[in-house]
């Protein structure tokens, strides 16, 4: 496909739906608990994210489109967060607050990449608001290009979805579902649907192996429900594409490394409705879709793709990102270094009060490989390994200097006292230690070398040590 990239500032989508707040907690699982047969999560991470209605709109306004969020939540701490990190997004919203209503949350657990549980807090929503939450859509449409409906199944929808896709064709406007439960029929008159395999079979009452089984049962379905399409997403087998007297298209999976499925329906619709608001074909808007959908995939927790990122893969190039970066987005710049050829060396410490002991060590580190990594004890780690009065400079100003040294590449953090579950996920080429150390003394070591990779020592420079200059610093304030 010759594909010619949109201009999503002129698309005006409306997003309409549940929202939740998404929270996740992040650690490592050292040992199984004394009380029952379960892991221990030791937390190092907390992160709040948009969900549902909410996540879709923030990727919408990711792509740099307008987009108007409309939703009902409750009287609660978790309304104000959504509405705070809405507001970083540059999302309109407009929110229908119930006091008889408690907004979703979604606490997840995870754990090197996997999750362990997930916790639902919330309450059903119960039609009261739904001729003030109509009222608001009537208004909206007037200046939109397409609607998406994003149904969680939480209340807020039920029994007026009928009267809103009716409203859109009255304004002309296309209408995007991303559907939820066994009947389809209450999407009736929609433009698009967009179930994954799971939500499709449900629906159907039953699984299909055979691909001509598939697109029979779902031509019938878009017959049955007066749509004009349905979009199929399959996970590793790509995406489906059924359309009214067309022939199926198929989309391959692009995701090279999948880290979280969460929210990757979110994505898919959004990049859709952008890309259908400002004209693109509905095959082109499915490409694009489907790029987004394999770069989501790839991040943890629910997450947002950009438009710098979709056009870095359209266009077939790839910018390597350097500097302070999270451990998810340097994995994956390693990973297209990897792909250039370049040989990745890590080491790690505390870098409290850089000194020129600091500059030679790393220096000398860069030549061992192409790239250099740096991971940071961060300011609990330190205070644990070297006391309460440690760090001197806190961990943002501590990566900040590290990473305007030119021969260091990537900076990241660990909460960890020690950072052998950080280079056990990185597994770098070369892995570095300052010091006397024998191989199996150094944290990391074991895996590295199991990957084929190398273990260096080096000399630190004599007399040149952050401990020796803090103390010196305090014996001449204590005079």
């Amino acid at each position: 496909m010759n594909f010619i990239f949109p201009d999503f500032s002129q698309s005006r989508v409306l997003v309409i739906g549940d929202v939740m707040l998404d929270r996740y907690y992040f650690g490592d699982t050292p040992r199984i608990s004394s009380e029952a047969p379960v892991v221990v999560v030791n937390v190092d991470r907390i992160e709040e994210c948009p969900g549902g209605a909410a996540n879709v709109a923030m990727n919408v306004a990711a792509l740099g489109a307008k987009v108007k969020l409309i939703s009902v939540v409750g009287v609660d701490d978790t309304s104000k967060i959504l509405a705070r990190k809405l507001s970083l997004f540059n999302v309109d919203y407009s929110f229908i607050y119930n006091d008889n209503y408690l907004t979703t949350i979604k606490l997840r657990v995870l754990s090197h990449h996997q999750q362990l549980i997930r916790l639902d807090f919330e309450k059903k929503f119960r039609n009261s608001d739904i001729l003030s939450f109509i009222e608001y859509i009537k208004l909206a449409l007037l200046s939109v290009n397409v609607l998406v409906i994003s149904d969680y199944a939480k209340g807020l929808l039920n029994g007026c979805l009928e009267d809103i896709i009716a409203i859109a064709h009255e304004f002309s406007v296309p209408v995007i579902v991303d559907p939820k439960g066994s009947d389809f029929s209450k999407y009736s008159g929609a433009t698009l649907l967009t179930p994954n395999l799971l939500e499709f079979e449900h629906a159907l009452g039953c699984c299909y192996n055979r691909e001509d089984v598939l697109i029979t049962r779902g031509m019938e379905i878009i017959l049955q429900c007066r749509l004009s399409a349905m979009l199929i997403t399959r996970s590793e087998n790509g995406m489906l594409l059924l359309q009214r007297g067309r022939e199926p298209l198929y989309f391959s999976a692009r995701a090279k490394k999948v880290y979280n499925v969460t929210g990757a329906g979110d994505t898919v619709i959004a990049t859709l409705a952008a890309s259908m608001s400002v004209g693109k074909s509905l095959e082109e808007a499915c490409f694009l879709a489907n790029v987004a959908a394999g770069l989501v995939v790839e991040k943890s927790g629910t997450s947002v793709i950009n438009l710098s990122e979709l056009k870095s893969v359209i266009n077939g190039h790839v910018d390597i990102v350097f500097g302070v970066l999270s451990e998810d987005d340097l994995l994956r710049n390693v990973d297209l270094a990897r792909q250039r050829g370049e040989k990745i060396v890590m080491t790690n410490g505390v870098f409290d009060i850089l000194h020129s002991g600091h500059v030679t060590y790393l220096s000398k580190a860069k030549r061992l490989g192409d790239r250099l990594i740096v991971a940071v004890n961060s300011d609990s780690s330190t205070k644990r390994l070297k006391g309460i009065n440690r760090p001197i400079n806190s961990l943002e100003k501590r990566m900040v200097v590290l990473s305007a040294l030119s021969v260091v590449d990537w900076v990241v953090s660990f909460n960890e006292d020690s950072p052998k579950r950080l280079i056990g996920s990185l597994l770098p080429d070369v892995l570095v230690k300052g010091g006397d150390y024998q191989f199996c003394e150094i944290d990391g070591s074991q895996e590295v070398m199991a990957n084929g990779g190398q273990v260096y020592t080096l000399d630190f420079e004599l007399n040149c040590s952050s401990s020796k200059m803090i103390d010196v610093l305090q014996q001449s304030k204590d005079k």
